[in-house]
């Protein structure tokens, strides 16, 4: 009887990029290659959910390809970036900007075994499927380096993340950094089978010294 080949699973082999507590924290990241599309709309639009589909389908087929070299993984967390048109100094508005103007990027981090090649694989099995799907070089396979960053565990509502943001801002402060890039978010649950009350999410900023 064949041997079960174990998925490759980056929450076991990198647990310190899934783990936050609620207290602030600093974090020194590595670069990472994921999966990225970028849009701006409401994120309760068919089109933030269109974009999520997107992303996932093309994840999927690279699971697959890489499934059958022996490579299978567990699909990691979708993971966003958030902001405002008008760079860092506007990003202290997001709260009071309508959501059908926020910007955004959903991303999924790949496993480092995971090449071009792959990528280039999946995009066309996708095309081929259902041609409408996505447009070229919509869905990117891209370079990500946060680099020196804050992060605190929030749980509950996506609306409700203000006051774990100002305890992550106050931390920041504190140590002499500044924000250095967008709000980031690591999705730990699944809005569709958790309590909104008991979604957990990674809050993260990459900073730099003052």
């Amino acid at each position: 009887m064949e041997a079960t080949l174990e998925k490759f699973d980056l929450k076991k082999a990198d647990p310190a990029y899934y783990k936050a507590s609620k207290q602030p924290q600093i974090r020194d990241l590595d670069s990472y290659y994921y999966l990225s599309l970028s849009g701006r709309c409401d994120p309760q639009s068919d089109q933030f959910l269109e974009a999520i589909d997107k992303l996932y389908s093309v994840a999927f087929n690279i699971k697959f390809i890489c499934k059958g070299e022996d490579m299978d993984f567990a699909m990691p967390k979708m993971e966003g970036f958030w902001w405002i048109d008008g760079g860092l100094e506007a990003q202290h508005k997001f709260a009071q900007t309508p959501p059908d103007q926020w910007n955004w990027k959903i991303v999924i981090r790949m496993p480092d075994f995971v090449e071009g090649d792959h990528y280039y694989r999946a995009v066309q099995k996708v095309k081929h499927k259902n041609p409408k799907l996505i447009q070229d070089d919509e869905v990117k396979f891209e370079l990500i380096n946060e680099g020196l960053c804050v992060q605190g565990l929030h749980i509950g509502s996506f609306y409700e993340e203000e006051p774990t943001i100002a305890k992550i801002m106050e931390y920041i402060q504190a140590n002499d950094l500044q924000v250095a890039g967008y709000h980031h978010e690591i999705y730990l649950s699944d809005p569709r089978r958790t309590p909104e009350e008991k979604l957990k999410t990674i809050l993260r900023y990459a900073v730099k010294k003052k």
